[in-house]
């Protein structure tokens, strides 16, 4: 072997010697930010996740039936297809109704403290009868759900095979427990970032790993962490510097409407990102479609820090890195309704 190849190869050597030491340093200060999305569905509060449940819930999801209009289901908003939400700046809901905020994705929303921007349903069965019973969503009552539950055989039979301990296994409490069991599931992991998190360093490119130094030294990483690289705390929506009036519409006040506390307006609970390629449009106001200005919007109203066209490439880079594996869903088949199932009302 010539002199020549025996430097080469020790420079080649070298390199790769520095750039894995430079991958564990980074891994290790992210491993203290940041968890990956787990292989398996997490423990629920008071919800066991069993194959009935989840079958059941798989169903109600999908079922517009519980909407007044028999027109509108939870995938009308948060749909498989698309990312866990519709892709639209705020959802469209009964009489074309349209709503007061963008519609948060349901993936990976199980790992969210809490539900809603602002927090006001403390896990996804509460979540479930928010919408059900909105008038600007699906309009309906819990007296008509259960008629129409009760109204057709094959639901009853797989409540009461789901629910079987209960007194009551049909209730509209049952309704909401067997669709969050069914959405604990939706959950993404073997992302790009959660690759490389568990070791692989050829899993995210220079740029991203630029991204994720800048997403931490920078501090997005001190609101968007944890599991869900969000959702875990409440900010406020301007902490530097207030955003526009079209980005932050003045009389959306966030957690105030919740807690009525002064302190507590314009706070929002911190948008969870995994995914957040697939989500556009971007907060609560659904008003940015591009994923490079949502980022130097929040650079600036959040961090105080005019990023550069560098900089917010870089980010961007990092936070594509954050779609997972999509969870594989088949439509499901309905059970038919009956002559004594509520007619729709439109």
């Amino acid at each position: 072997m010539s002199s020549k190849t025996l430097i080469l190869a020790a420079t080649i050597t070298a390199i790769t010697t520095v750039a894995a030491a430079d991958d564990a340093a980074l891994r290790t200060k992210a491993g203290q930010q940041f968890k990956p999305i787990p292989d398996q569905v997490p423990a629920l509060n008071n919800n066991t996740v069993t194959p009935e449940r989840v079958r059941l819930g798989k169903q109600l999801y999908f079922d517009p039936r519980l909407s007044v209009s028999g027109f509108i289901s939870c995938n009308s908003c948060h749909n498989m297809g698309m990312g866990g939400d519709d892709n639209l700046p705020t959802s469209i809901g009964h009489g074309w109704a349209k709503g007061p905020r963008n519609a948060p994705t349901v993936l990976n929303a199980v790992f969210n403290v809490a539900q809603f921007w602002d927090g006001r349903a403390e896990d996804l069965k509460a979540q479930a009868k928010g919408p059900v019973q909105a008038p600007v969503e699906m309009a309906n009552k819990p007296e008509n759900v259960l008629a129409t539950l009760n109204s057709i055989p094959e639901y009853v039979q797989q409540f009461n095979t789901a629910f079987a301990e209960d007194q009551t296994p049909v209730s509209f409490d049952n309704m909401a427990r067997a669709i969050e069991a069914f959405e604990a599931t939706l959950i993404t992991p073997g992302s790009k970032f959660d690759r490389w998190l568990a070791g692989d360093d050829n899993a995210m490119d220079d740029t991203a790993k630029q991204g994720l130094t800048l997403f931490m030294d920078k501090g997005c990483s001190s609101c968007h962490n944890g599991v869900n690289v969000g959702g875990q705390a409440y900010f406020r929506f301007g902490l530097v510097k207030d955003p526009s009036d079209k980005v932050r519409p003045p009389e959306d006040k966030g957690r105030f409407k919740v807690s009525q506390a002064a302190s507590d307006e314009y706070v929002f609970r911190a948008a969870p990102l995994r995914n957040i390629a697939l989500t556009a449009p971007y907060f609560h106001s659904g008003q940015v479609w591009d994923l490079k200005q949502a980022v130097a919007i929040m650079g600036s109203v959040q961090l105080g820090a005019e990023l550069s066209d560098t900089e917010v490439t870089a980010i961007v880079a990092f936070l594509n890195n954050l779609t997972g594996e999509q969870p594989k869903v088949e439509y499901p088949i309905l059970p038919p309704s009956t002559d004594k199932t509520p007619l729709p009302q439109l």
